[in-house]
Order: structure tokens, then sequence, then C-alpha cells
């Protein structure tokens, strides 16, 4: 490679990231999401779609060079995609909003962990690897969307992945860029994944991008070469997918962490303020489900688009975990008759519950353009439930707690990781993996993957 590139550009950047460039605060929110993403990654194991990845990993083998939590270990792609897996399956780890995309950063955990657990790095070299991960993903959701164009957003994530990866893995500039190079060549998801009747494949695309580029930057550290014009070049990234865009990485930080956003309850994104007002109606005096004529949640056109029975498919006909957690008529309807939406409302027999089908059906979501209007600065929503009687009440919310105007704090987070790692782990394990994560910057990556094989044993 001679020439710069948009891809070297991005190589460079990525290759000279250090712990000292993101600030205390953005530190801070990176260690918070780690153990964000680790809390949903352990309260996911054991469940069918994550086992059935396990035993798949299982059957093929691999060098044991990198962890599975709660289980042995095996080679860093296959690590990547199970770990990425649990992180991702219950639908409840971070968010990143921008006008166009929306994107999960902490995907790409599994996968900088493996590289890094690899590499035998320093907590700070995962943290730095980890943080240019997400600011490729999030910088790329700004200024190259993809949604609109029939792909999904695991198409800039295989961008991010092998960033994030090979900066774990120390690569030079060459082969880091091009292992972004091969992976942004090759894999381009559609966005069919998340449209129409949901299958688990909503899941496991992002952990599968994951493995994919973790592979792809492990064969470029071996000596093999992409299309170093795959942004800018005939037929790449700009001419067939996203279009003409500007961004230039010298310029780049690493804070983008900041603006990403922690889910409150175990429901898409976009639904997450809707679902704190209906617990909050529903916490001063909701009456039972019987006296209730109708909901109505007015909300701004991505959410509609997405859960709301918009351009991505009808949402009343619920039958498994990806469609009800992609449903905000099934989401808004288990959240008034239990008061709280975790993995427990997603269970296969509450899911098909009489209470929950017949409610849901009164859910009704409508586009409103003032709402539209605020997104994504704002998330903004209008929940009203009216009664048989005539009365009604209503709640109108700008954002929720986790929305960076609202952001959670370690003890937010800490209490929610335990509660998704409680039947996991023992409360002494659980307190030894979060002190790690909190002292991430001083320790070995190696010290906490040691404890996360525990989990479970």
């Amino acid at each position: 490679m001679t020439a710069d590139t948009m891809v070297r550009n991005l190589a460079r950047f990525v290759a000279g990231t250090r712990i000292e460039d993101l600030s205390d605060t953005g530190l801070e929110q990176l260690k918070i999401r780690v153990l964000d993403s680790i809390g949903c990654a352990l309260g996911a194991l054991g469940q069918p779609v994550p086992e059935a990845v396990l035993a798949q990993v299982g059957d093929m083998g691999g060098r044991p060079t990198a962890s599975l939590m709660g289980g042995d270990r095996t080679a860093p792609d296959r690590a990547a995609l199970y770990n990425g897996t649990l992180v991702r399956y219950l639908d409840f780890n971070d968010s990143y909003l921008a006008p166009g995309e929306t994107c999960h950063p902490s995907d790409n955990l599994g996968a900088v962990l493996a590289a890094a657990e690899y590499a035998d790095a320093s907590g700070r070299d995962f943290l730095a690897a980890l943080a240019a991960a997400y600011q490729v993903q999030c910088r790329l959701s700004d200024v190259a969307p993809v949604r609109a164009h029939g792909f999904d957003h695991t198409t800039q994530g295989s961008y991010a992945a092998a960033a994030g990866v090979g900066r774990a893995l120390a690569l030079g500039l060459e082969p880091l860029a091009h292992a972004i190079a091969i992976s942004g060549t090759a894999f381009n998801a559609l966005r069919v994944t998340r449209t129409g009747t949901l299958s688990n494949w909503k899941g496991l695309a992002y952990p599968n991008a994951a493995f994919a580029a973790t592979h792809a930057t492990f064969l470029a550290a071996h000596g093999i070469t992409g299309p170093t014009q795959v942004f800018e070049g005939n037929k790449g990234f700009m001419d067939s997918i996203a279009g003409r865009f500007e961004i230039d990485w010298s310029h780049e930080g690493l804070e983008r962490v900041n603006r990403t956003i922690i889910k409150r309850f175990n429901a898409e994104i976009h639904s997450q303020s809707a679902i704190e007002a209906t617990v909050e109606l529903r916490a001063e005096g909701m009456r039972e489900a019987e006296q209730l004529e109708s909901v109505d949640v007015d909300i701004f056109q991505v959410a509609y688009d997405i859960i709301g029975g918009g351009e991505e498919g009808a949402k009343t006909d619920v039958k498994i975990k990806e469609q009800a957690d992609h449903s905000l008529p099934y989401m808004v309807a288990v959240a008034l008759l239990d008061g709280e939406l975790l993995p427990a409302q997603y269970e296969p027999e509450r899911i098909t519950a009489s209470d929950v089908q017949g409610l849901l059906n009164k859910i009704k979501v409508r586009p409103v353009d003032e709402l539209s209007g605020r997104f994504p600065d704002q998330m903004p929503c209008r929940v009203e439930i009216h009664f048989r009687d005539g009365t009604n009440v209503s709640r109108e919310k700008r954002d929720y707690l986790g929305f960076h105007s609202r952001p959670m704090d370690w003890d937010d987070v800490r209490a929610k990781y335990d509660r998704l790692a409680e039947t996991a782990t023992t409360e002494d394990l659980r307190g030894e993996i979060a002190s790690v994560v909190a002292e991430l910057e001083e320790r070995p990556v190696r010290d906490l993957t040691s404890l996360l094989r525990q989990v479970g044993q």
C-alpha cells in the first residue's frame, strides 16, 4: 500500500489510540459499559440460542487461546462469536442513536476481549481498543447510515470490529488497514435481519460479523491483503451502499462513548422512554386490565418504523422473544401488566399468555411529526391510557434513565449487573468481576477473562 486511502487514514487513527486519549469521564463511562455488557452476557447464560452457538463452537473446536464466559477456551474468532452472542442475546446492551442509524457499540466487546486475551494485552490496551471500536462504529453511523439503503447496522460494525481487534493485537498500520479493508468489503448484511417476521438471526447478526471480522484480522496479521479503496473505490462502500461522505480521522478522539446510552429496560432501545412512562403510570394506580379500553402511544418516526408497525412490519403477531422485544405493543402491554420489563417477560409462557396477548392488541402506536423532529437529541413520547369508564391518564417523556441527558452512574449499572448475573454467579464472584472492571486500566486483561471463565463452574 503506497498511497493514502480512507481506510489507511482510519487505520492510522486506530493504531495511534491510547487510553490517555480518553477524558476521565470517557474512561469511567467506558468501564460502566464494560460492566453493563458483562451483566447482559451473564444474564444470557443457558438460554437456548446461546447454548446452540456454544454447541457449534464446541463441535468446531479451536486452539484454546481465548476464554468463553462461563466455560472453557477456544480460538479467538469462536470466542468472539459466543461471547458476542451472550452480550447481544437479551437485547439489553447499550446503543447509539444517529439521525439515520442505530447501533449497539458494545457488540464489539466479545471480539475485542478475545483478541486482547490472545495478545496477553494490558487492561489499558483493551480499553483503548474497545474505545476505538466504539468511535469507529458511532462515527460511521453518523456520516454513513445504511438502513435506508436496505443494509443492516452490522455493515458499519464490520469496520469497527476489525479496528478494535486489530488495535487489541497491536497490529501495525499496514496489516491493520488490510484487516479493516477485508472486513468492510466482505461483510455487508441485509436489513431484512430486522424486518418482517423476526428470527433468531436478529441477535446473532452482529456476533457473526464480529466473528468474521476477527477471522479477517488474523488473516491480515499473517500477510493477507485487502481492497485498499474499500470506501472510495469503484463499487466500494460509498459507490455501492452509503453514498459520498467525509470524515477526517486525524481529528477524531475517543469520546463518542459518552453519547452512547444504556438500557434501563430489557427492550429495544427506541422503546425506553415509552416503557418508563408506562411503568410510572402503572405505579401511580393502574387498574385491572379488563378496565382498559385502549392505550395510545405517540412516538417519533424511527421508533414507529422499527417497533411500532411502520415500514419494518406489523408488530401484533408476537410468538417468540425476537418478535416480542421488537414489538412496542407487546412491550407496553407486558409492562402495564407486570410493572417491569426484564428477561422474565420474554419467557415463552409469558409471551403467549392470554392476558398479554389480549392487551397488546389494544395498544395503538402512531408517529407524530413534532416528536420526530426532536429525535435523536431526545427520545420523546406520550403514553395515554383510556379506561372503559371514560377516564384516562397520560405521561409525556423526553428521555429516560440511561439516556445521555440522564446517564446511569456506576451504582445504577452495578445494580443492573447484579440482578442479571445473580443466577450465574456467587456474590463474591460478582464482586470480584466488578472490582476488576473498575480497576481495569491497572490490571492485565487476563485478570478479567479468568474470572469470567469461572462463572457457573
